[in-house]
């Protein structure tokens, strides 16, 4: 019997997709994209309507050979690549390598990898939507257009490596912004005033805080305000004038889309945007479930809408009721809202099975795996849930002409947070107080604080202010950030991203010369006018045109005013090899010295940077390392001999129990110093000011 081929991108979702439909059906992987622009060269005729000469990628001569082959034995051929624009534009270019009629009904797609999804997904093929292909191919010319424009002009006035494209370049441009916003940042001090009040019998205790002068709230700006507080209150009655007491309601997070998954995953688990990706599309696209065979987990993972189909709805309606109670699930239908910019092409990211629990499956999975898996579950039936409910107290205390507030709240109803334990409503008790009742200070605990700068922004908060101010798309957060990363434009201090000097110097040139290609409100409109593309509104030439018309101008102005620019820094330091002077030379890792006398003298080495304190193994120095992936870390001098290595700040002091090292380890919430040695527990928790 004839065959159906199905093409699908990755070997892992043909094995899956293979085993749902059975023997009269050939499942075939053409492992990403088959053809796209030469590297080598800009590979688009401007003059011609900006026509891109695609190539066959290479290495992909073999698969291409299989496909063609696999295709002449079969009655027809689905292809069946990912529901988006890259998917779509993939199975044009299979179609046309196959010579495939693109307005043949020889298009599946589907939302996630079921048996049900995939057996229904056959039986409604469709032509190839060429909007979907104009759009993915708009976004590549535009990318091409930019990158194999500007780069050449950095490679010629600062040096060979560099890049520049539409959406790094604003990337890096937002991480600069943020560090100059921190280096100008002026600190500003203020003050708190803390109370432990007790009633006159000492039977109740309650803490406050100063909130205002005659009802309004209030600044302290200085010691001297804080003092005449302090000296105007001491030995002072309080009293008790309101109680505020009101029923609050806290709401179900929706379901995730990509960006709020990557953001999530960095804020609970520390994953870097890539290995969710990298997660997500395994579960995706099919693990080996005990008792069941290879069953994809999740819905399709790069998506901004948070849409969920009926069905779904309904399973989980069902599972809550089961699970729990019908007070549980809410008098109301929970309504997703899709932002203006979101696409709505597919669902959100859920599981596609709301009784498959974590817990069912945990054997299943890796560690790693798990972890997703159970946020993406718990974020998903939750979001179908009740509200949390929770009694806010508020008090107002008085001693003459100042306002003090105690606060309290307590959880009345968990609601949603029944299930999505990855966060919670932070309780806190006021003892039961009366209108009228009388206070006295037992503790008076003025504090002075500064204002903090802004925080430099780790890959959930970049993602999400790309998503904000519409830069990119789902599918395109992990790669920029891995891209400017690994071009060492930016590089990573604890979770932190930090502009390296060569990422400044690009941006400063970027900004000076190209202010059009990197400005946030041009690349938000691009996206938007791709996205108009796709709906048919706008050709896709007229895009390409209306851009690249104008880019021209500022290109050539570019050439002529930008000076070339050395990095290369001299050193009073000699070549071991040749006896010339070394040089202090810029790379992909950072900076690095080598001989001024090359190619004739090919000698080079690192440059450490110590840190002031000595190896705990041996006579070497303890400097600063940066990791492939671009994380600092502390090792020996003396690598590979001694391999010491530690990813926590050293300090000079030794462990009080076994003499090793101290290092100090910062999270979000405190401060700690504890032993470098993994076999010592000595840890204490340290001030900022420490």
């Amino acid at each position: 019997m004839a065959r159906t081929l199905v093409i699908v991108e990755s070997p892992a979702k043909a094995k899956t997709i293979g085993k749902f439909l059975g023997r009269n059906y050939k499942v075939k992987a053409s492992i990403g994209h088959v053809r796209d622009l030469p590297k080598s060269k800009l590979g688009i005729d401007i003059e011609n309507e900006y026509t891109p000469k695609y190539i066959t990628i290479r290495g992909k001569g073999k698969i291409i050979k299989e496909l063609k082959a696999e295709a002449k034995k079969a009655k027809r051929v689905l292809l069946a690549t990912d529901p988006d624009r890259e998917g779509e534009a993939i199975s044009w270019h299979l179609a046309n390598i196959l010579s495939i009629n693109e307005e043949d009904k020889c298009r599946i797609e589907f939302n996630e990898i079921t048996s049900k999804a995939i057996k229904s997904a056959v039986k409604k093929p469709r032509p190839i939507k060429k909007k979907l292909v104009d759009a993915q191919q708009a976004r590549r010319i535009l990318d091409r257009l930019v990158g194999y424009s500007i780069s050449p002009l950095l490679w010629k006035k600062i040096m060979r490596g560099l890049s520049a494209g539409r959406v790094q370049s604003v990337a890096t441009k937002l991480i600069c912004d943020r560090e100059k916003e921190i280096e100008d940042f002026k600190p500003e001090e203020y003050w708190t005033i803390d109370l432990e009040l007790n009633t006159l019998d000492a039977m109740k205790s309650i803490e406050a805080s100063f909130h205002g002068i005659d009802g309004k709230k209030t600044e302290l700006k200085n010691s001297e305000e804080v003092n005449a507080i302090i000296n105007n209150i001491k030995n002072k009655p309080f009293e008790i004038t309101n109680i505020d007491e009101k029923l609050r309601r806290r709401k179900p997070y929706s379901p995730f889309t990509t960006s709020s998954l990557q953001q999530e995953a960095s804020n609970k688990f520390g994953y870097s945007t890539r290995k969710t990706m990298i997660l997500a599309q395994q579960l995706y696209e099919g693990i080996d479930v005990e008792g069941e065979g290879t069953v994809g987990l999740i819905t399709y993972i790069r998506t901004d809408s948070i849409r969920i189909s009926d069905e779904a709805k309904a399973e989980v309606k069902d599972f809550i009721l089961k699970e729990f109670s019908e007070e549980y699930l809410g008098k109301e239908e929970k309504k997703s809202k899709n932002n203006k910019a979101s696409q709505d092409a597919h669902e959100a990211i859920r599981p596609t099975s709301a009784l498959r629990s974590p817990v069912a499956i945990k054997n299943s999975l890796s560690k790693d795996q798990f972890n997703l898996y159970r946020l993406i579950w718990e974020r998903f039936v939750s979001s179908q849930m009740a509200d949390a409910t929770y009694s806010s107290l508020n008090v107002d205390i008085v001693s003459g002409e100042y306002l003090f507030k105690a606060k309290g709240t307590k959880q009345e109803f968990d609601g949603f947070l029944k299930v999505y334990t990855f966060t919670k409503i932070t309780e806190k008790e006021v003892s039961k107080v009366e209108v009228g009742e009388k206070l006295k200070a037992e503790k008076i605990d003025p504090k002075q604080h500064f204002t903090q700068p802004p925080a430099r922004y780790t890959e959930a908060s970049l993602v999400k202010e790309m998503e904000e101010k519409g830069i990119g798309r789902p599918s395109t957060y992990a790669p920029t950030i891995s891209t400017i990363l690994s071009r060492g434009y930016v590089e990573r201090e604890a979770k932190s991203l930090k502009p390296t000097e060569l990422g400044v110097l690009i941006n400063e040139i970027l900004e000076n010369n190209f202010d059009k290609i990197v400005n946030i409100d041009f690349t938000a409109t691009m996206e938007s006018n791709l996205d108009k593309v796709e709906e048919g509104e706008v050709p896709w030439i007229k895009v390409i045109d209306d851009f690249y018309t104008p880019f021209k101008e500022i290109l050539q102005k570019a050439e002529e005013s930008i000076e070339k620019i050395d990095l290369t820094e001299m050193t009073d330091e000699k070549c071991p090899k040749c006896d010339e002077f070394l040089a202090i030379k810029h790379g992909r890792f950072g900076k690095f010295l080598a001989c001024s006398n090359y190619p004739e003298c090919s000698y080079t080495r690192s440059i450490l940077n110590k840190t002031g304190v000595d190896c705990p193994r041996c006579d070497g120095d303890i400097v600063i390392r940066r990791s492939r992936k671009g994380r600092i870390f502390y090792g020996c001098s003396n690598f590979p001999n001694c391999n010491f290595m530690t990813w926590n700040e050293p300090t000079d002091k030794k462990c009080p129990e076994c003499e090793s090292i101290l290092v100090i380890k910062k999270t979000k919430k405190k401060k700690t110093i504890q032993c470098s040695s993994k076999e010592c527990k000595y840890k204490k928790d340290i001030e900022d000011n420490e």
